[in-house]
């Protein structure tokens, strides 16, 4: 271990308490908002944005001139990934969220099977709309992603008796196709999950070849970044009435409120709230905990990300 202590800039107090039992880490409170950064940011080689942080923070980088690692407190490292000075690696927040997420997953899959919006709408205009739904059990679920949120939804999805859960990734392994093999797959699914990061390989990867090849009825649920998607080749499905869709994420994102897709039908949208819940600071710095242990170490973070992953 370096006689120095590694400097690390934290945004926030949950932070300093969860890594002050690491030894060999100084740890240095910012403001995310203020516009310039403590003295010690001239010394700091690691930087933890905000949660969720927006490209501003991307300037905070230049003002760390000994940095070494940009250590995130999201599982999503898009906005970072490439943007780097040389030198400087980038760890994400991967094992924090994905619980939740797939709670979002399950929430939102459910919600449009059973169609509580719908119901909704009519409890809003005094109407007894009473009806056969849709069902999430008998189901042939198609998760394209197969890292921790995947395994977290699976979990979740085989209580609800579905018929089969059918995962993809990049590269095909046991129990895990590739995701070359997705035209031959999306024919034989009645629900799409994506899950996978935005990176070269996924972005606009649901394109209109993609949805075509979905079965008629079948349900969209996109909770990896919008940009994964074809915007206008979903609207298309969509306003043919062929597909159901369920989005957490959006492109562009925020959605302007003049966007098609707020009025497009068989479409519900949440505003990007999936890991947006209480105890995310304590979930992700449980795992930054971990990254920093290794970094203290002298060590790599074990959630460096290398080609986007």
């Amino acid at each position: 271990m370096s006689a120095e202590p590694v400097t690390v800039l934290v945004p926030h107090d949950e932070g300093e308490a969860a890594l002050a039992d690491i030894d060999g880490l100084e740890l240095v409170r910012y403001d995310e908002q203020a516009d310039a950064l403590p003295d010690a940011a001239e010394r700091a080689a690691v930087l933890i944005p905000g949660f969720l942080a927006t490209t501003d923070a991307l300037k905070l980088v230049g003002r760390c001139p000994n940095l070494r690692l940009v250590q995130l407190l999201s599982a999503g490292a898009e906005m970072w990934v490439g943007r780097l000075p040389e030198g400087v690696q980038l760890s994400d927040c991967q094992g924090a969220h994905g619980g939740v997420t797939a709670e979002w997953v399950l929430a939102a899959t459910l919600a449009v099977l059973r169609e509580i919006p719908p119901f909704v709408r009519a409890q809003d205009g005094g109407r007894w709309d009473q009806h056969i739904t849709d069902t999430l059990t008998g189901k042939r679920v198609l998760l394209v992603g197969a890292g921790d949120l995947a395994d977290q939804t699976a979990r979740r999805m085989e209580t609800f008796d579905v018929a089969a859960i059918t995962r993809v990734g990049r590269r095909a392994r046991e129990g895990v196709h590739a995701t070359s093999e997705l035209p031959d797959l999306l024919g034989d699914h009645d629900v799409v999950v994506l899950l996978v990061p935005l990176t070269d390989e996924t972005r606009g990867l649901v394109d209109a070849a993609f949805l075509a090849a979905m079965p008629d009825g079948a349900l969209l649920v996109n909770a990896a970044r919008g940009p994964v998607v074809d915007t206008e080749a979903l609207l298309a499905e969509l306003r043919a009435e062929r597909l159901r869709a369920v989005v957490d994420v959006v492109d562009p994102e925020p959605l302007p409120a003049d966007h098609p897709l707020w009025s497009a039908p068989n479409l519900l949208i949440t505003p990007h709230v999936g890991g947006s819940v209480p105890g995310h600071l304590e979930r992700a710095y449980r795992v930054v905990h971990t990254q920093l242990e290794a970094v203290a170490r002298g060590e790599d973070p074990p959630n460096l990300v290398i080609n986007g992953y």
